[in-house]
């Protein structure tokens, strides 16, 4: 199983055994014939590469530039353990031998003993590669929180400025422009929770405040900010125009405006295929209490449940 280290991200607060550092040094020997090639390996395998150049590769046999390596970045675990886990976890990785196919011929059982040096390498440290993945998955649930975090911390910037765009609707007096922008304002709403607005729209000659589709249901949707009740006669109008749609066709009606009684005491199969919002609810969503998918799933449900068009959210 092949492991990879994140650079500045992966630590072990135990040192590297002895054993596993000879195992180590051992394999390293064996995995490339020339000096040039493995020390071209180790370059591109740890991050502090400078140590590198402060070995002789020229006068020292293989074993030993290998060793004074090695034990030297062991003196300094604090700068070079990451990188000698880096070297455990790509020598042990290796599990193609190749390119020593070529120096086999002069060098009989060359490759037989790299395996080998390899193999005992992945046993001494399998403590380590079990560390490694351990430390991974910590530091990829770090990185998932840290974008749920950011996640969160924009829905709820949208949220506020949706909150601040609602306030300022409710400031205006002029009742033709609060209507227009409160369309406007559902729209911006709808599309920031996914719910597949439709802008505003006619159809026969009928004002139909908006349309969006949600749980592969089509919704219709009318909305209205005034100051006196909605009375059943809305609701009626609001149906019909539901019943002259294809047969699954859904209602959400939003009003910022109380309901009459008459609304929700009525048993009329007209109302049946809508569902009720108020303020409230509208307020519950912009405070980030719910989310508005959340919130007309459960209002649906209730409603195919009880009968009750009209659910009061906490």
């Amino acid at each position: 199983m092949a492991f990879i280290l994140k650079k500045h991200t992966l630590s072990l607060n135990k040192k590297i055994s002895a054993t596993s550092i000879l195992a180590l040094k051992d394999a390293l020997v064996t995995i490339y014939y020339r000096k040039k090639d493995l020390r071209q390996f180790i370059e591109l395998t740890i991050e502090n590469t400078a140590i590198v150049s402060t070995i002789d590769w020229t006068e020292n046999i293989k074993y030993e530039s290998v060793s004074q390596l090695i034990d030297r970045m062991v003196k300094r675990q604090d700068l070079y353990q990451t990188d000698l886990l880096k070297l455990v976890q790509e020598v042990g990785n290796i599990n193609d031998f190749s390119h020593l196919e070529y120096w086999e011929k002069e060098n009989k059982g060359l490759i037989k003993k790299a395996e080998s040096a390899v193999a005992k390498l992945r046993k001494q440290t399998k403590g380590y590669f079990d560390t490694i993945e351990e430390l991974k998955k910590a530091e990829n649930r770090r990185e998932t929180t840290k974008e749920k975090l950011k996640d969160s911390i924009a829905y709820q910037q949208k949220l506020d400025e949706l909150k601040m765009e609602f306030y300022q609707i409710a400031s205006n007096s002029n009742p033709q422009q609060k209507g227009f922008q409160f369309e406007k304002f559902l729209n911006k709403l709808f599309i920031f929770f996914d719910l597949d607005p439709k802008s505003a729209f006619k159809v026969t000659g009928e004002q139909i405040d908006g349309a969006f589709t949600f749980d592969n249901a089509d919704y219709l949707l009318e909305a209205k900010w005034q100051e006196k009740s909605i009375i059943a006669a809305d609701l009626y109008t609001f149906g019909g125009k539901i019943q002259g749609k294809l047969k699954n066709t859904l209602g959400l009606f939003i009003s910022l405006g109380p309901y009459s009684s008459e609304c929700t005491e009525t048993g009329s199969p007209v109302l049946k295929s809508m569902i009720l919002m108020d303020g409230m609810d509208l307020m519950q969503v912009l405070e980030g209490r719910v989310r508005l998918n959340d919130m007309i799933l459960i209002k649906r449900r209730h409603a195919s449940q009880t009968g009750d068009i009209y659910y009061k959210m906490g």
